[in-house]
This record gives structure tokens, C-alpha cells and sequence, in this order.
């Protein structure tokens, strides 16, 4: 019988105890005596963040397809069970079996935001796993580092045993048969890593020697033996229409981030945003089949009862073959009401017909990124947007029965001026009488609401502004 790695006692004193208990809809467990290797998968937030992360999904349903592994997820611990279980010693569990991370065989981290590096040394030092690579031995899981960060692994690199640089569904079965293999014949574990970094993808820090320049700039990157590559080149999935998906993905007990399916219908972006990594990382642009999206969208939404469906990419108004989505989806969903979320449109590509449709069946808000509000300083980020083309964006979207506006813009980007920042609230109110000019008082359902919020811009590596200085915390006060 499976037991709690918490009691009684800790969890009725701990704010949302759903967080640690595991067992939700969907989540897989397997007998322990079945399989070889098992496989905690980590992102280092809060549950509510961590389970709306697409990317563990994707790898949950994948390891768990493998016979021979079982993976299960963990994330970081709010402050008030972190004080008890460094008080009672209590080592972090996995959700699924309860068991601590320590006896793992692997500890797969995602990376996805600067801000989490600190929950990394919550979760080793939670977890009593030794925070530095080189005081790791086979008694502990082999740390491994994945997702956007690991593309610049260095400022976090000695808590590393090996980073994953690329997208996951490649090389991970070829790199689990390699431990199973090094394991069976008694390989070291410094061999292991070693067989390991010959993998494409796979960085392991410890075979790599690198020097500074004084400005903090690498000036070499070296590896350390004849037989490990100089260059690790990322890993790409080819097609991504016939490769691994979750057709039953975990629906958590609690109120998550993004408590819907999400439907990924394609990876990379067509555009050259200059501030914007996703847009580096993820090239080429892929498509997945308009096929294979209507099969998974069903097999998902009635595997998990959700009653929205977003879909998912960084510009879905570039998919192709999205008006012939959109379009079974609300003939699918019409009847049970389910509600088609439409994130990262471009208002220059946006199709006043398929907004229309979506709207039939439930309304939610529309969301747009102008992401500067001058166009001095969307022609600097390479933006490709101009006000023309905003405000007619805007109007059709308020011709076709919208009157939520959600507007995305960013603070501190490159030659920024206190005119460019003037310029968002213009821009939002200019929007705002877009639809007064635009929608008969007779036709109109309420009053409009233009939601404009803002984030600071962080400099990227591999992109245009890698080398751009962000702003201090004074100047943005």
C-alpha cells in the first residue's frame, strides 16, 4: 500500500497539502520491482507553476511509455514545509511512489527562468543530494540540467553532473541504455559521464576547462579529453507530428497556472525578434499535422475533463492550417461548451473569421504583444509592427465581438526613453478608442477592457541583445 512521505499532523498544518500528495488523474505508477530505472523529473517552482509546464508533460508521457522506466515529478516545496523537513530532516519524495529523490537514478531539472536557480539548491540540498557535481557518487542520482538556462549552463554549471541541450524526446532512451549498460558491467561513474558526453546534446562540465576575460566573458572552452566533442550542438526534433505527446496529461487537484489542455501545434517562430530566445532556441519552425492535432486535442479533453483547450506555440497565427482547427474544435466542442484559448496571435496575421468561430462558442479575452509602445522603439526590437497595423488588428478583433484586450509590453528594452514608456499608455487608451469608433452603441456588450501589463527585459543569450546592460534595480523604481 502506497504510503505518504508526510503525516497527518505536517500536512493539515501546511498551506495546500494537495501539493505533496500525488495520486491526481492521469499520473502513472508502475511497481517498483519492474523497472531499471527511475527517473525523478524536477521543475524547481511551486506545484502550481511546475504543473503547468508543458515540456514535463511531454517527457513524463514519454519515460513512462519506456517498459524499463518509471518517472516521476517533484518540485520545490513552499517555505512552510521547507522550515519542517529541514527541521525533521525529512528528505524531498517524488509524488508519485512518495520516495525520496535521493535513491533515484536520475534527477532531471528543467530550467526555464534565471529566478529558480536558487530552488536548484532547495531541491539538492532537500533532497541531501551533495550541491557540487564532483562530490557525487554512485550513491547519488545523476543531476541533469535541460531546458532554455542549460543553452548557457555556465553561471550554474558545478551542480550539473551533465546538461541536456536541445529538445528531449531524441536522445533520452539512447542515454538511459547507456546507464543501464554502464551499471550492469560496474563503469565508474566518472566513465558513465564521460560515455555520456559523447551523446549529441549532452554537456558535462566536468570534461570541459574554461577561462575568463576579465569582463566576465568566456575566452576559452576547451574539453579536457581527446575523445569528448568541442562543440555540443543541440538537439532537434525532426518531425514533430510523428514523436512523443501526452494523450493523458496528470490534472492536478489544486487550481494550476494554466489548468487546460494545451494543444502544441508547433515549435519555433518565423519572426526575428531581437530580445527574444525562444525565437533563437527553437528554430527551424515545425509544424505538426492538422491530423494529428484534432486526434490528440479529443484524446486529451476527454481524458481529463478540462473545460478550455489553448493552443500552443510562439505565434499561433502562423500555423497554417489553424482556421481548419480552430474550425473542427468548435464543432467538437461546441456541445460541451469547452472553451478555445487562442495565446501568441499576431495582430498583423490575425484572421477576423476564425475569431469569429471561437467566439461562438465561449468568450474569453485576446491577448497581443506590441511589446513597445512607441514605434521607434518597435522598429529597435525588430518588432515588425506598426500602429496602423495594431489598431486595424484591433478593430476587426472588436467587429468580431471582442472587448477584452489583453496587451503585453516590456520595460528597459535597449534605447529605451520615458517617451517610449509614455508611449504604452497611449497606445492602450488609442486601442481603447478603437473600439468606441469602431462598435454601434447598440452593438456593444459591455464597456471595453484593455488590460496592458509589463515585464522587464532580461538580455538572452544567442540573441541580438545577448550584450545589451539591463537595467538596475533603481532605474526601474
Amino acid at each position: 500500500m502506497r504510503k505518504l512521505a508526510l503525516c497527518d499532523e505536517i500536512l493539515l498544518k501546511i498551506e495546500k497539502p494537495a501539493r505533496y500528495i500525488g495520486n491526481e488523474v492521469n499520473s502513472v505508477m508502475k511497481n517498483r520491482q519492474d523497472v531499471v530505472v527511475r527517473f525523478a523529473m524536477c521543475f524547481p517552482d511551486v506545484y502550481e507553476i511546475g504543473m503547468s509546464h508543458l515540456g514535463i508533460q511531454i517527457l513524463y508521457d514519454m519515460f513512462n511509455r519506456f517498459e524499463d522506466t518509471w518517472c516521476e515529478r517533484v518540485y520545490s516545496p513552499w517555505p512552510d514545509l521547507d522550515s519542517v523537513m529541514r527541521e525533521r530532516r525529512i528528505p524531498l519524495f517524488a509524488l508519485e511512489s512518495q520516495d525520496p529523490i535521493k535513491d533515484f537514478d536520475f534527477l532531471g531539472i528543467t530550467i526555464q527562468y534565471e529566478m529558480c536557480y536558487t530552488n536548484i539548491l532547495q531541491i539538492l540540498d532537500l533532497s541531501q543530494i551533495p550541491l557540487r557535481a564532483v562530490e557525487r557518487t554512485w550513491e547519488h542520482p545523476i543531476v541533469i540540467g535541460g531546458g532554455p538556462c542549460s543553452y548557457n549552463p555556465e553561471p550554474i554549471a558545478d551542480f550539473f553532473d551533465m546538461f541536456y541541450i536541445g529538445e528531449g524526446e531524441t536522445q533520452y532512451r539512447a542515454l538511459l541504455d547507456l546507464y543501464k549498460t554502464c551499471r550492469e558491467d560496474g563503469v565508474s561513474r566518472v566513465e558513465f559521464l564521460a560515455e555520456a558526453a559523447k551523446l549529441p546534446g549532452m554537456y558535462v562540465p566536468q570534461f570541459y576547462a574554461v577561462r575568463y576575460h576579465e569582463d566576465g566573458t568566456i575566452q576559452t572552452f576547451e574539453p579536457t579529453r581527446p575523445d569528448i566533442p568541442k562543440t555540443v550542438v543541440k538537439e532537434i526534433v525532426r518531425d514533430v507530428s510523428d514523436t512523443y505527446y501526452p494523450e493523458k496529461p496528470v490534472v492536478p487537484f489544486i487550481k494550476c497556472t494554466q489548468d487546460r489542455v494545451v494543444l502544441e501545434i508547433q515549435r519555433g517562430c518565423i519572426r526575428g525578434c531581437r530580445f527574444c530566445q525562444a525565437g533563437q532556441l527553437y528554430r527551424p519552425v515545425r509544424e505538426r499535422s492538422v491530423e494529428m492535432l484534432k486526434q490528440y486535442a479529443l484524446k486529451m479533453l476527454d481524458n481529463t475533463g478540462h473545460e478550455e483547450i489553448s493552443l500552443s506555440s510562439l505565434s499561433s497565427s502562423d500555423y497554417s492550417q489553424l482556421e481548419e482547427l480552430v474550425s473542427f474544435l468548435i464543432d467538437k466542442c461546441r456541445e460541451k461548451k469547452v472553451n478555445i484559448s487562442l495565446p501568441s496571435l499576431r495582430i498583423d496575421a490575425f484572421s477576423l473569421e476564425v475569431m469569429e468561430k471561437v467566439q461562438d462558442v465561449r468568450k474569453s479575452s485576446l491577448t497581443f504583444a506590441p511589446e513597445a509602445g512607441s514605434q521607434r522603439l518597435r522598429n529597435v526590437i525588430n518588432k515588425g509592427l506598426t500602429e496602423e497595423v495594431i489598431l486595424k488588428g484591433a478593430a476587426l478583433a472588436f467587429e468580431g465581438g471582442w472587448n477584452r484586450v489583453k496587451l503585453y509590453f516590456m520595460l528597459g528594452l535597449p534605447t529605451e526613453t520615458e517617451e517610449d514608456i509614455r508611449g504604452i499608455a497611449e497606445l492602450s487608451n488609442r486601442i481603447a478608442e478603437t473600439f468606441y469608433d469602431t462598435v454601434p452603441k447598440e452593438k456593444r456588450t459591455g464597456k471595453v477592457q484593455i488590460v496592458a501589463s509589463t515585464s522587464f527585459f532580461i538580455p538572452k543569450p544567442f540573441t541580438p541583445f545577448q550584450w545589451a546592460a539591463q537595467c538596475t534595480k533603481e532605474q526601474f523604481l
